[in-house]
């Protein structure tokens, strides 16, 4: 008998305040695969189209999940996109490509789906598996990050705080649960700012929605925290935000939660617990009192 199908617990609060069905997108980085016979491999999988934007980036049209991008993890060898790295002509960004490939992971990204459909990629990252994909949480150059884009219910400060404070009370235990390795823990992006954590934490910390965003900037000026909140806020704000940040963030209004990763290396891995531990803090954010406890013994 095969053992039965991971859980995947839905949302608190499956709606937006406007009653639309809350989204969330996937990113999912794995290795050894090319991008090529991945696209080539989900085709099968879940139909739709291949189209090839360059060497190191496909794009499945039309699949029973939507589209999906596959591509090798780094800006400069993808040349017809806008921002920083297009410098790189086309045949030194084809030749970059083939230098780094053994040591870049290679991304999937899902196109917003209903929380439902998650229980599919598992199906998806088995396949990629059985075409030869790898990966066990981290290589020696990176680690291999699960990201999930959550849509939030709404974007006002309130609202958003809540969920941060849950994240921030959180987080010791998320990080303890999902980095179990040395490696693992020396690519996870760095815990949040220790003063900032008790701002945010305090009973006394009641901010607009232009001071939440400010004070996030300030104390947070990188995209690299497990729950990364510059998309959101670059949305938001673009003005004040935009000229504050580098990299590659793009506006969305998401809740960028990125400390998970990804185990397409291992059979039987599913992107199930990693999805229940950001419900269990939207269900900590939902609830007033049980938060302002939690709140008030991690700040004390």
């Amino acid at each position: 008998m095969s053992a039965p199908s991971p859980s995947f617990q839905p949302l608190p609060s499956p709606l937006t305040v406007e009653g639309r069905p809350r989204l969330v997108g996937v990113e999912i980085e794995f290795v050894h695969l090319s991008e090529r016979k991945a696209a080539e491999r989900l085709q099968v999988v879940l139909g739709g189209t291949v189209e090839e934007e360059d060497p190191y980036a496909y794009r499945l049209a039309g699949s029973r999940l939507g589209d999906i991008g596959i591509e090798l993890d780094m800006r400069h060898v993808h040349p017809r996109r806008d921002g920083p790295g297009r410098w790189l002509a086309p045949p030194l960004a084809s030749w970059l490509g083939t230098a780094v490939q053994p040591f870049v992971p290679r991304e999937m990204i899902t196109a917003p789906l209903d929380p439902a459909r998650l229980g599919e990629l598992d199906t998806v990252t088995q396949a990629l598996r059985e075409s030869g994909a790898g990966g066990e949480g981290a290589i020696l150059t990176d680690s291999l990050g699960l990201h999930f884009n959550i849509m939030p219910v709404a974007t006002d400060a309130p609202t958003l705080l809540r969920l941060l404070q849950a994240y921030l009370v959180l987080e010791p235990r998320l990080r303890a649960e999902s980095l179990t390795s040395w490696l693992m823990r020396l690519y996870a992006p760095p815990p949040y700012p220790s003063t900032y954590v008790r701002r945010v934490l305090s009973p006394d910390y009641r901010p607009d929605l232009g001071d939440l965003c400010a004070d996030y900037l300030a104390a947070n000026p990188t995209r690299k925290r497990s729950l990364d909140l510059l998309p959101l806020f670059l949305q938001l704000f673009p003005e004040q935000v935009g000229p504050r940040i580098r990299g590659k963030v793009k506006p969305r209004a998401v809740m960028h939660y990125r400390l998970p990763l990804a185990f397409v290396g291992r059979p039987g891995w599913s992107l199930a617990a990693d999805w229940n531990r950001w419900v269990a803090v939207e269900a900590l954010a939902g609830d007033p009192d049980r938060l302002a406890e939690a709140c008030r013994r991690a700040n004390a």
